[in-house]
């Protein structure tokens, strides 16, 4: 009765508009991945369809603010879960890194213009360790996790919270490209500040974490708000437009520092960004509140209960495909093709995962009967 009523305790603070955004993100990726991958530059650059799908994959900011937000009302709240989560995100980045670059290659199916493009020439195998660490949501979030842990833990102040994920968007443009010739610490340089794209790291720590704790801070403030949810989106609303407000001359009047490129942005674009970022969690909140629970919401829920997992399938599947199909050799009619396929073949892994699961966690009950 008592783990009955935590649960229900649990669900009452889940955001709803949260699981469905999170869902839809993941239908997202496979979109964007699989344009990235297949379509040639002219559909990407050039076609409507493969603009606005470029233009889809701006959003990584909605994903890490909705990170931060259910990290803070998650119902594993110790140090040692974070730090743990941390460590397993990132082990997670290595197994995924190997099946969608060490395996094809084992195997004789990467595509040579895949490697031509990072401009080598001799055996690939001489570029193994390179390919295995290469940077990307995952370890962004495997490596944020190791730090907000200690924030959630020690900072109990919403605010307090709020000024350390500013100070980072702060400092992320003096601290991009700190290395040193040490090869492990190196790595672990990259990671955090990396500014050398699309070398190592897609999303490095400094800026990309500043996004999680601004959403660690309306995760406090929803807390505060003893779980208030139409509340919480309106403060959410109004912050976006103190945000954008803030953020959008920093980044058209000082574009070269605070908007270096959308993968490292300084302190301009990471308020510029959070605020359409809040904005649009608030327009997601209010449609989600006057939709009925149907199929495709159900579909949604069932993505974002499997984000991780269905991320590192969708993108071995799709770096697998290389092989197959080409590395941007395609028209958009054949990418919008391959976006369905991606889409089935994903969730019919998910499916297969899923059932496989199951079907062990039945056998150790038979077994504990027994």
């Amino acid at each position: 009765m008592i783990n009955k009523n935590k649960a229900m305790e649990q669900q009452s603070k889940r955001i709803p508009a949260l699981d469905l955004i999170k869902g839809m993100s993941v239908i997202g990726m496979i979109i964007i991945h699989t344009l990235l991958t297949f379509a040639d530059v002219k559909s990407q650059s050039e076609s409507a369809i493969g603009l606005f799908i470029v233009f889809l994959g701006r959003g990584t900011s909605i994903f890490l603010i909705c990170m931060g937000i259910t990290f803070m009302t998650s119902r594993h709240q110790s140090l040692k879960s974070s730090l743990t989560r941390g460590g397993m995100l990132l082990g997670a980045a290595l197994f995924m890194n190997f099946l969608k670059f060490i395996f094809p290659v084992i195997f004789g199916f990467a595509p040579d213009n895949f490697i031509q493009r990072y401009g080598w020439h001799g055996p690939i195998e001489q570029q193994y360790l390179y390919l295995m660490l290469l940077g990307d949501i995952l370890q962004l979030a495997g490596m944020s996790l190791l730090f907000i842990g200690f924030i959630r833990k020690y900072v109990t102040n919403k605010y307090g919270i709020l000024a350390i994920g500013l100070l980072i968007a702060l400092v992320s443009r003096e601290v991009s490209g700190i290395n040193l010739d040490y090869p492990v610490i190196n790595y672990v340089l990259d990671l955090l500040f990396s500014n050398d794209f699309p070398a190592y790291v897609y999303f490095p720590v400094f800026p990309w974490m500043a996004f999680i704790i601004i959403g660690m801070f309306f995760g406090k403030w929803y807390q505060e708000l003893e779980y208030n949810r139409p509340q919480l989106f309106k403060n959410m609303l109004y912050s976006g437009f103190l945000f954008a407000a803030l953020g959008a001359p920093l980044v058209f009047m000082y574009g070269d520092y605070n908007y270096n490129g959308f993968y490292h942005m300084g302190p301009g674009g990471v308020l510029y960004f959070a605020g359409w970022t809040l904005i649009f969690l608030f327009i997601i909140y209010k449609i989600s509140v006057n939709v009925k629970e149907n199929k495709f919401i159900k579909l949604l829920k069932y993505c974002s209960k499997n984000l991780t997992t269905m991320y590192m399938t969708q993108w071995i599947l799709i770096s697998w495909g290389k092989g197959i199909f080409g590395f941007r050799e395609n028209g958009i009619t054949t990418v919008l093709a391959l976006i369905v396929m991606y889409i089935v073949l994903t969730f019919s892994v998910q499916i297969l995962l899923d059932f496989f699961r199951k079907k062990k966690e039945k056998s150790k009950i038979i077994e504990a009967l027994n």
